[in-house]
């Protein structure tokens, strides 16, 4: 059996800030669900994005003890490419999300990047490539 990845789902606590947040500041099309359905499926144009209520979630999953929240910050990390790093930024910041890091070139990885939080605090990473010099 061969496993296929379709969806990223993050297990949110504010489930409708994050929606608007994936839908009106990032731009992801919907594809299921709307800002009080308690689930979405946002078009990331590779993956579906999926954004669940930890509660609904919990309903579902048995409880087991989960580590502090401090153990488990930043297992994760949605990166997104993006034309311009520096529009996006600044488009992210206007309307006041929680920036992380400045835009800034980091030619080891042949990437421009800035990192921001979403609503639920996940970390976000934006980057473009960097034009190779001859």
């Amino acid at each position: 059996m061969k496993l296929q990845l379709t969806h990223l789902r993050l297990l949110v606590s504010n489930y409708k800030d994050s929606f608007l947040f994936y839908r009106d500041l990032l731009k992801f099309d919907v594809d299921w669900g709307d800002e009080d359905s308690g689930y979405a499926e946002l078009n990331t144009g590779y993956l579906k994005l999926g954004l669940f209520k930890k509660d609904l979630m919990a309903e579902v999953v048995p409880r087991i003890e989960q580590p502090s929240y401090i153990v488990n910050r930043d297992k994760i990390a949605l990166i997104f490419a993006v034309d311009n790093v520096d529009e996006v930024y600044e488009q992210v910041k206007n309307q006041n999300a929680i920036v992380v890091t400045e835009p800034q070139d980091r030619p080891d990885w042949g990437i421009r990047t800035a990192h921001f939080r979403d609503p639920d605090g996940n970390l976000i990473e934006i980057y473009n490539n960097l034009g190779i010099v001859s």
